[in-house]
């Protein structure tokens, strides 16, 4: 099956904007992007406001809305995409959503007439600040690599690393969403209990195995009623679009809390996503042939579908890096430590989508999904540092002579994404970072 049907006048590559920055080889937004994200001018008393990246720039939706240019079901979107949140504007719809981003892809191609009108609704990424894009009313977390889930449960489990039901079900649990902050919000390093395995009793204090965790961060755009699952086949229609996410973990906290009932406190002091999120139309250039061995356990049919094994997987490049206060002080560049891609996933997005509501689990607009560690098949592509570091046997060596287990105080983790290939534009996620503050 062609990917041919998902692709319309906004995917064409030798499409080019009257914003020249768009234009620049190498660029994360290009027109043929155009992510959605909340913003305003830096230090000012402005209300947030929804805007689309555009080359360095960003259009300020509620300036757009009244600029004259638009009209109709484009019109209608800009008012809501006007407000606090994104969240009315990604409850809309599919055909809402492609109908606002086809209107400004036309306004903002070369020789648009709209230019004019437009040019005084573009504010420089420069200088904005950035807000949640929605409420996220909801947030699970999945834990969709398997090479992640192996790597993990080897430290764990050596005899068992992948417990029986990994491949039969999309594993997840119920995350906290008010911790959830966009790119930029540094955080203190967390406390809690913990427990050395020689200790006959656990201690409290700050974290001492704090780590980063590579992931996608996956937004729903119109939810379901409560007790109407959502078919695989429909589930896509459901998803607005994708960030870059780091799901920060406190591995000596984990440790200790984890068992029955999994995660707690060790997640729950920060997540990091990034402003921007790419829509799922933008990305249909990118997306690839999803399959399973065929040694493993094939889906259960309300997790199969013939779209899902031809489309299902999204070929997205996912790098970490790194910058401590040494490299800071001494004008160093981060380091890359880790790149992996978001289609060795062993479980698609809509796979995630059918299963969340196959109970009759009610999806809301603006609940996300994180997508787990994003590990790839070789050493070198693992999402965290407690793969990279041998949960802390074997030290990662830094160009510039520091070493690293876990995290330190100052440390700056940096994840970017990119879409890339021929005949297609490169499709870029932007940044998310956060620097970790020592504990009170």
């Amino acid at each position: 099956m062609s990917n041919n049907h998902l692709l319309n006048e906004t995917h064409n590559p030798d499409l080019t904007s009257w914003v020249e920055t768009a234009n620049q080889t190498g660029c994360d937004f290009p027109i043929q992007n155009l992510p959605f994200a909340v913003f305003k001018r830096i230090g000012s008393d402005e209300d947030f406001r929804g805007g689309v990246a555009i080359g360095d720039q960003i259009v300020d939706l509620s300036a757009a809305k009244n600029s004259g240019v638009f009209s109709g079901v484009a019109l209608t979107a800009l008012e809501a995409c006007s407000q606090r949140e994104l969240n009315a504007f990604m409850g809309m719809g599919k055909a809402v959503w492609s109908a606002l981003r086809l209107a400004l892809s036309q306004a903002l191609s070369s020789g648009s007439s709209a230019q004019q009108k437009l040019e005084s609704c573009l504010v420089p990424q420069a200088d904005a600040e950035f807000a949640l894009p929605c409420n996220i009313g909801d947030y699970t977390d999945f834990y969709t690599s398997i090479h992640h889930a192996t790597s993990v449960g080897k430290k764990f489990r050596p005899d068992n690393p992948l417990l029986p039901n990994y491949k039969w079900v999309p594993i997840g649990y119920h995350g906290r969403s008010s911790s959830i902050e966009v790119s930029g919000k540094d955080f203190k390093r967390p406390k809690g209990q913990t427990k050395a395995p020689t200790a006959t009793e656990p201690s409290f204090g700050p974290c001492k195995r704090l780590d980063y965790e590579l992931e996608i961060g996956i937004f729903i755009g119109n939810g379901n009623e409560l007790g109407e699952p959502i078919t695989i086949e429909n589930a896509e229609d459901h998803v607005f679009g994708i960030c870059l996410f780091n799901d920060w973990s406190a591995r000596d906290i984990q440790g200790w809390e984890y068992q029955p009932l999994g995660p707690f406190l060790s997640k729950s002091f920060a997540s990091t996503i990034s402003p921007w999120i790419v829509t799922t139309e933008a990305l249909a250039p990118y997306k690839a042939h999803w399959t399973r061995d065929e040694a493993d356990p094939q889906p259960m049919p309300y997790l199969e579908s013939s779209q899902n094994r031809a489309s299902g997987s999204f070929d997205i490049n996912l790098q970490v890096l790194l910058e401590t206060d040494a490299m800071r002080l001494n004008n160093l560049a981060p380091t890359p430590l880790s790149q992996s891609n978001f289609k060795d996933s062993y479980w698609t997005v809509a796979q995630m989508v059918a299963h969340h509501t196959v109970n009759g689990c009610n999806l809301r607009s603006g609940d996300m999904f994180g997508s787990g560690t994003q590990s790839g098949p070789n050493p070198e592509e693992a999402g965290s540092m407690l793969e990279l570091s041998n949960a802390g046997a074997e030290p990662i060596s830094l160009p510039n002579g520091e070493k690293r287990t876990f995290l330190e105080d100052g440390d700056n983790v940096i994840m970017t994404g990119w879409c890339e290939k021929p005949g297609a534009a490169r499709i870029g996620f932007g940044l998310v970072e956060a620097k970790i503050l020592p504990a009170d």
